[in-house]
């Protein structure tokens, strides 16, 4: 069984073999928790759930380990808590902001049927990894104080002798281009433009922890050395495989890979770099502007969770997704389909035929085609297969009465209306049974005629 992933450091599809087949460790960029997450921002929560399980599925489910962190200290939750809680103390309204935040977001990847990660760190229970990289840091030349700053020097990092990597190497740029193709924050107190904050003084009232370096002012760090803390905190100095979304390899995983691997004098900081791809609404960029803005929770108003989870999953990870109505439609058909078939039956071991494709790099879209391929075969392992996969949470009732509760449909109403529609079939009053046929298409209610009687369900 041979596991086979697309390294963005590479720019290849490479055989998996972990550092440790006893203890595979994945990482993945979590949320900022300042405002509710978007439609985007479920794209590697559940893209890196799939894989989580697919991991869990090879090497069994005691000997992978994932973390997803917890952003909780940032410019824009403290801009929030200024504005949501103007009468109460800044890091007091920053705890409620974050925690209401934190709550949401858990809800919502919940009910996308998502894994909770093994270990799901906050920043801010690891100040103390963040001073000591950036202390090795200072001692080896990579990073300098300026004016209570703590910032990295690129510079620094291409110019040693060593088997350090190179800056860029990961986003495929060179520090000119860099330059150009980033807002870079311009300060008389950098050495280069290329130069990144590791610590920062805090402004009264704001957060702040002792400072690294002999700093006297209090301060915070600044986002890229969280995650290199966190990482190394449950992971490890080098670990397997890191995630997030494609616009986080520059430069969040370009600094992240710069601070880990000049920290601790590593080739890697992650074996496996995996992004996924940008998502559109309706053919358009997403943006408040446009109006298209989504978040997951007035989805899930609209939607089970589940639908959400296949569309994303139709399209291949690593390619722009185009989020549709009636991509969603024809994905709640084929969730009602498969409950039909599949909710109540015995699952079986996963099917080759689904396995095979994960393997090929998560090909999803082609996992779902062998899905429907087993339809008519064996529902057993479609049933196993389905449940690998995050779906069928439900039983087939519960799935059946959500969508009626959902509908406001009377389930009463609907079987007094059916038995008058048999009764007068028997007795051959056509028009009075396409009168109700008709009426209860009208109330959202597909009805199927077969010789062992009438069933019906709400219609998408």
């Amino acid at each position: 069984m041979e596991l086979r992933l697309y390294d963005t450091l590479s720019r290849e599809k490479r055989t998996f073999l972990p550092l440790d087949a006893n203890n595979v460790r994945m990482y993945v960029c979590g949320p900022t928790v300042y405002d509710f997450a978007h439609i985007g921002n479920a794209r590697p929560v559940i893209v890196f759930d799939v894989l989580f399980r697919l991991l869990r599925h090879i090497y069994g489910e005691a000997h992978v380990k994932y973390v997803r962190n917890i952003t909780d200290v940032d410019d824009k939750i403290n801009d929030r808590a200024a504005r949501d809680f103007p009468g109460l103390p800044l890091n007091e309204a920053i705890r409620k902001v974050t925690e209401q935040t934190g709550r949401q977001f858990h809800a919502d990847v919940d009910a996308l049927g998502c894994l909770r990660p093994t270990v799901e760190p906050r920043a801010t229970e690891h100040i103390g990894e963040m001073r000591e990289i950036i202390e090795r840091l200072i001692a080896g030349g990579f990073a300098y104080v300026a004016e209570d700053h703590v910032l990295f020097s690129p510079q620094a990092m291409n110019a040693a002798n060593s088997s350090l990597p190179r800056y860029g190497a990961l986003s495929k740029r060179s520090l000119d281009e860099m330059i150009a193709g980033a807002r870079v924050d311009v300060a008389p107190y950098k050495r280069d433009a290329t130069d990144f904050v590791l610590w920062k003084p805090s402004k009264p009232g704001e957060p702040s922890w002792p400072s690294p370096a002999g700093i006297k002012a209090e301060g915070r760090p600044g986002w890229h050395v969280e995650c290199s803390a966190m990482a190394w905190k449950h992971l490890g100095e080098h670990f397997d495989i890191h995630g997030g979304g494609i616009d986080l390899v520059f430069p969040h995983h370009e600094n992240e890979v710069a601070q880990s691997c000049c920290a601790f004098h590593r080739e890697r900081m992650a074996n496996y770099w995996m992004h996924n791809g940008f998502l559109q609404v309706e053919s358009e960029k997403m943006s408040k502007s446009l109006g298209n803005f989504i978040t997951i929770h007035e989805l899930l108003a609209d939607w089970p969770g589940e639908v959400l989870r296949l569309n994303m999953l139709k399209t291949h990870y690593r390619s722009p997704i185009d989020w549709t109505m009636k991509s969603l439609e024809e994905s709640a058909k084929t969730l009602d389909d498969w409950y039909r078939l599949a909710a109540d039956a015995a699952p079986g071991k996963p099917a080759a035929s689904v396995i095979e494709p994960l393997l090929d790099d998560l090909n999803t879209p082609l996992a779902i085609a062998a899905l429907h391929g087993l339809r008519g075969n064996d529902v057993s392992a479609l049933a196993g297969s389905l449940r690998l996969l995050g779906f069928l949470s439900e039983s087939a009732a519960q799935w059946e009465g959500r969508k009626q509760q959902a509908s406001g449909v009377d389930a009463n109403e609907v079987e007094r209306l059916i038995a008058e529609r048999t009764a007068a079939r028997s007795r051959k009053d056509f028009g009075e049974s396409d009168r109700i046929r008709d009426l209860l298409a009208a109330m959202g209610v597909a009805i199927k005629d077969s010789k062992e009687g009438t069933t019906w369900e709400i219609a998408r």
